[in-house]
């Protein structure tokens, strides 16, 4: 199997930094897409950000200009980079993976436990 551990989440001030990371391991296998979601209490999953193995990349509004997504495929990992944060970012984010397993001929997307980001006000 394949897992997705997230790491870099943490508290936050307004209009701070964050970088969070999200590396991929197991064993025979090959991720195409990549993403980041979030997810604040009461509110469903959204997309923040998404990026393809050729590295095109695709944002939510919300976050465009202050979020840059960018991978490393050797390293199956993927980054999600803020600026600028605001108290409405606060959320568990959550990294995702579509992953083709070698061993079984199978594609299946793959979800990070999640990390908390809370910016305060």
């Amino acid at each position: 199997q394949v897992q997705l551990v997230e790491s870099g989440g943490g508290l936050v001030q307004a209009g701070g930094s964050l970088r969070l990371t999200c590396a991929a391991s197991g064993s025979r296998f090959s991720i195409d897409d990549m993403g980041w979601y979030r997810q604040a209490p009461g509110n469903q999953r959204e997309l923040v950000a998404a990026i393809t193995r050729g590295g095109t990349t695709n944002y939510a509004e919300s976050v465009k200009g202050r979020v840059t997504i960018s991978r490393d495929n050797a390293k199956n990992t993927v980054y999600l980079q803020m600026y600028g944060l605001k108290p409405e970012d606060t959320a568990v984010y959550y990294c995702n993976a579509d992953v083709f397993l070698r061993s079984t001929l199978t594609r299946f997307r793959a979800w990070g436990q999640g990390t908390q980001v809370t910016v305060s006000s």
